[in-house]
């Protein structure tokens, strides 16, 4: 894949989450939709898609990471910012997301810099939960590992979505337009950051 026009934001959404219900899942895919419709070209993607053992040094120095760890980082390098709706567990993020993170920032091609990738994107963070904080507490501890442990730009603004259970309609939008409005914002706002990143 290539990179896109530096003037020409893409953005990535991804949960941390493949459960297929998934209030997350709903959330990314949601994204997706919102950037499509404010003429934003956007991607949604399924981790279930890319399956990848537990992060293992010793397999690593055997066989190399796994082909959907490369597959996925060629997936974030074509796009310039990245939306990533992740579930609160225990008051941390998932395991899958956690392992999905190690695995790529250990991918890397001849002449590529250290965690390059995710330095040269910019990030957006938002959860869902049936909690009443919307999986608040989750994002700090992502936040604390994109920025401290991989150096990646992580916009300020975030989301989170309380109750999510009752907080999409038939069409998989938000009932409560200003929490749509809100999320609306996160993503215009993490497209313009791309846009001066990469302009």
């Amino acid at each position: 894949m290539t990179t896109p026009p530096k003037s020409d934001p893409r953005l990535l959404f991804l949960a941390g989450s493949v459960r297929q219900n998934s209030f997350n899942k709903r959330l990314a895919r949601l994204g997706a939709a919102i950037s499509e419709a404010n003429n934003i070209p956007s991607t949604f993607v399924d981790l279930a898609d890319y399956p990848m053992p537990i992060y293992d040094g010793d397999v690593e120095a055997e066989s190399g990471p796994p082909e959907n760890a490369r597959k996925l980082k060629n997936l974030m390098r074509a796009h310039t910012g990245i939306f990533i709706a992740s579930p609160e567990y225990n008051a941390a993020f998932s395991p899958l997301l956690k392992n999905t993170i190690d695995w790529v920032s250990h991918t890397r091609d001849a002449g590529e810099a250290p965690l390059e990738v995710f330095r040269t994107r910019v990030f957006a963070l938002g959860s869902a939960s049936n909690g009443g904080l919307g999986g608040l507490r989750g994002l700090s501890m992502l936040r604390l590992v994109f920025e401290l442990g991989l150096g990646a730009l992580v916009l300020p603004d975030q989301f989170a979505l309380p109750r999510a259970a009752d907080a999409y309609d038939e069409h998989g939008h938000l009932k409560n337009k200003d929490q749509q409005e809100q999320l609306k914002t996160v993503i215009q706002k993490l497209a313009r950051a791309a846009r001066v990143l990469h302009g």
